[in-house]
């Protein structure tokens, strides 16, 4: 009886984290270079989250220093915490002249930081960075050797939990100026699995509902005989 009365109880907090996994996403839809979850759980019941790197829509901007990467990688990003990566490719300049995140992270290049003197920016397809017709170095993206030790941190960033020998350079890189990535959510496929997911909890709360009356007639059964 005890182990039928916690299947809805750990039916109920699967829902529940199912649910916070899922309203996250929705609230993301828009964010530039998101990537959703897939949440999964061990036989202790033990929530475990990995990222869903698909590709997502590109948009077109017409802007500059907006830049999608088209297929596998991250850009690097040197942070104060030290290097993490980043799919969103809606930099800008600081007022040092250094192409930044929209955090305000230097975003890195094969030899540092890159800094741009000049007006004319155009970044090719391979990432190289052009400033009025000269070359200022080239967009560093890597990927990794062990995608599944990829985790999110903070907002928009990732980092690599595997060594610094994993670091490496993807098979193909293309970038596409003046475009951005949208996040690979599906407004359409969460909502509805929201909804879901909220039958399915309330199904485990009604199940709980009725142990919880079963117990208590039970009590009553008891005392009675007594």
């Amino acid at each position: 009886m005890i182990l039928e009365m916690t299947r809805p109880v750990q039916a109920g907090l699967r829902q529940e984290k199912k649910y916070e996994v899922t309203a996250n996403h929705i609230a993301n839809v828009d964010t530039t270079g998101f990537k959703k979850d897939t949440l999964s759980f061990d036989r202790m019941m033990k929530a475990n989250l990995s990222v869903d790197l698909t590709q997502g829509d590109v948009i077109s901007t017409q802007n500059k220093l907006d830049v999608a990467l088209m297929d596998e990688g991250f850009f690097k990003v040197q942070t104060v915490s030290g290097v993490r990566y980043t799919r969103n490719g809606n930099f800008h300049l600081d007022n040092l002249g250094r192409i930044v995140t929209p955090l305000g992270d230097p975003v890195l290049g094969d030899a540092g930081p890159l800094t741009v003197q000049g007006t004319n920016i155009y970044i090719n397809s391979s990432g190289g960075v052009e400033v009025d017709g000269g070359n200022i170095g080239n967009l560093s993206v890597v990927t990794f050797a062990d995608l599944g030790k990829i985790q999110k941190e903070g907002s928009g960033y990732f980092i690599y939990k595997g060594g610094p020998q994993d670091e490496i350079p993807p098979q193909k890189i293309t970038m596409k100026q003046g475009t951005l990535e949208r996040s690979n959510v599906s407004t359409v496929y969460e909502m509805t699995k929201m909804i879901d997911i909220q039958r399915m909890y309330e199904a485990a709360q009604k199940m709980m509902q009725t142990f919880d009356e079963v117990d208590g007639r039970a009590i009553n059964d008891v005392g009675k005989l007594a």
